[in-house]
């Protein structure tokens, strides 16, 4: 009988994440019945703590990343994008209103506030910096209705949102980055429109059933239920519903969403480059867009755990195909589910998290785990294993490893040529029940998009390096969560490697993307290939070739920003992509990705087609 994966949740955790993963044939973890590291998947609301990236081992995925707190916290995103709009110029950045954060910026908003009332009216809406769901948001016009006990921020309100018969909504677009090491994001298909549930007003400011699209207040709007023109009963739309709206309207909808492509990318790059490495983690963020009358998009937040709560049929449709999706994106193996006994057989002896920027703090100074402790007793009870080597030699290489790393990582003494024989023996018989494995029965991926050789092995994983420090006071939307207290840690600096990925031979699903030439250097060759598209999760970034070496190794900001304006640029103006010179091009190979939005997301390289 083959082992099952399994995955933990923190108090209980999202029951829509256990259901999808129960009817995939996954096993809830029991800490009673089972070792403290044996499960696959950990998954809770709020940040994990800084010993659990440290202890985290290959066949395990956590479901956030350290250290995201810089976008998903109110004051921390006004903070960064403020500090990006200085760098990069306020015509780039100007995508999120105009914010400041009390008390510390009470002088600059009034300010603000006595230069703009000489002119038309002006709103502003107030936040406290570390509540979500609405909680605590009022709107005002008249300085003397400004009333805080808590550390707020304060934004000139969009006061001409673009409305669907006479209601204000914004979109909840869900966002998961694969990968900041090298950036590596994903946008799914589907998604949110969330309404308010009375008539968009001015003249009642106080009125947050028409101010506010936050599904835990409308809700309680005595006209929830009621069947509203065009909208409907409840408060929310899928995305694709939202579609069928944007065909009525006479407006360049790939450039719509490009832009909203672009709020995602360059609210990322205000904090990739300081986030430690973790390839095992995944982070799923929503983030909340707002659209004006004149079809410009505006970011209103990033929410850290966006709630995957089912109040209706578009939470049902949209979230179980969310879940299930980045489930496939995770990319487990089938000696995954093999945990410890893969884990001896096939070698690792690292843990899948190193420190690049660290302080020189020793790992000997952390706490001797339960695994730890009974991997150390294993090491006299463990089978000798038949080699062509002399037991004598074995026997000194055996201890000279454990003395090496015994104070680092559970000691592993294994025989690896013995182990790849194993491996190259069962290599064909294995593959066809990997590919069942990963995606399951319930899997909207076809085995192709995700096929094994567009993923790299867990070992090159390891030699990536990157410090860790968590912060966990952020911008929560589950409503099963709260903020925690900061937690901070590090590693001894590692020197950083890149990340080693097979050289084969790309599958047929990816068509729309040229092949490389054999005589291009193969530096690029073997960087990170990712799937254009698993289930409806549809990969923004990279997006081309410069922006693939651009993030590389140490992240190019300015880079990526030249080849979003461009694009951008592009389609704004629904022209053709000019071919670069060869010398400009200098060896890059040629990369494709998907556009987006659409229905039926488009090539990029079809929307700018080169001449």
């Amino acid at each position: 009988m083959e082992a099952s994966l399994v995955f933990r949740l923190h108090e209980r955790g999202p029951e829509v994440v256990r259901e999808v993963l129960l009817e995939r044939g996954w096993e809830e973890y029991d800490e009673e019945e089972r070792e403290e590291e044996d499960w696959n998947l950990y998954w809770r609301g709020s940040a994990f703590r800084n010993s659990e990236y440290l202890n985290l081992m290959p066949w395990q995925r956590l479901n956030h990343h350290p250290k995201t707190v810089g976008i998903t916290r109110k004051d921390c995103l006004a903070r960064n994008l403020r500090r990006m709009r200085t760098t990069f110029g306020s015509s780039l950045y100007d995508f999120s209103p105009t914010a400041f954060i009390l008390p510390n910026d009470y002088t600059r908003f009034l300010s603000e506030y006595n230069k703009v009332t000489r002119g038309p009216s002006a709103y502003w809406i107030c936040k406290p910096v570390d509540l979500s769901r609405g909680r605590g948001i009022f709107i005002f016009e008249d300085m003397r209705e400004l009333v805080y006990d808590c550390p707020v921020i304060i934004q000139r309100y969009i006061s001409n949102p673009l409305l669907i018969s006479g209601y204000k909504f914004d979109l909840r677009i869900y966002v998961c980055v694969k990968s900041f090491h090298p950036l590596t994001v994903y946008i799914h298909q589907e998604g949110l429109v969330r309404f308010a549930t009375e008539k968009y007003n001015l003249s009642s400011l106080h009125n947050l059933y028409a101010h506010l699209t936050n599904t835990s207040i409308n809700k309680f709007s005595p006209f929830y239920k009621s069947e509203k023109e065009r909208v409907g009963r409840g408060c929310k739309w899928t995305m694709s519903k939202f579609r069928h709206f944007l065909q009525s309207q006479d407006i360049n909808e790939l450039l719509l969403w490009q832009r909203i492509n672009n709020i995602v990318t360059l609210t990322l790059l205000t904090i990739a480059p300081t986030v430690p490495s973790c390839p095992n983690c995944v982070e799923l963020l929503g983030f909340d867009i707002l659209i004006d009358a004149e079809f410009k998009p505006w970011l209103l937040e990033v929410n850290y755990s966006p709630a995957l709560t089912l109040d209706c049929q578009a939470d049902i449709t949209v979230k179980r195909g969310l879940i299930g999706d980045l489930i496939d994106l995770m990319n487990y193996k089938l000696t995954d589910s093999l945990r410890e006994r893969a884990f001896q057989r096939q070698g690792y002896n690292k843990p899948c998290i190193h420190a690049q920027h660290a302080s020189p703090v020793s790992i000997s100074v952390l706490k001797e785990t339960k695994y730890q402790k009974r991997r150390n007793q294993s090491l006299q009870t463990l089978p000798k294993i038949q080699t062509h080597h002399h037991p004598e030699k074995i026997n000194q290489r055996q201890h000279a490893f454990a003395a090496v790393y015994q104070r680092h990582l559970p000691p592993v003494h294994l025989n690896k040529k013995y182990a790849s024989k194993v491996v190259a023996a069962n290599k064909s018989d294995t593959d066809d029940r990997t590919s069942n494995l990963i995606l399951g029965p319930q899997s909207r991926t076809d085995v192709s998009v995700v096929n094994r050789q567009t993923w790299p092995d867990r070992a090159p994983w390891l030699t990536d390096n990157r410090s860790l420090r968590v912060s966990e006071v952020t911008n929560y939307d589950d409503t099963e969560t709260e903020a925690e207290a900061d937690v901070s840690s590090s590693l001894p600096e590692i020197p950083h490697r890149g990340l080693g990925f097979r050289r084969e031979k790309l599958p047929d699903i990816y068509s729309g993307i040229r092949r490389v030439r054999k005589e291009r250097p193969a530096a690029l060759n073997r960087q990170h290939v990712t799937p254009l598209r698993v289930g409806d999760f549809i990969r923004t970034f990279p997006f081309n070739a410069a922006t693939l070496k651009a993030s590389q190794h140490t992240l190019d900001v300015k880079k990526v920003i030249y080849e979003l304006h461009k694009l951008t640029a592009q389609l704004a103006s629904r022209k053709k992509l000019k071919r670069r010179e060869e010398e400009e091009r200098d060896g890059e190979e040629d990369f494709d990705s998907l556009l987006w939005g659409p229905k039926d997301p488009p090539l990029l390289s079809h929307c700018v087609k080169p001449f």
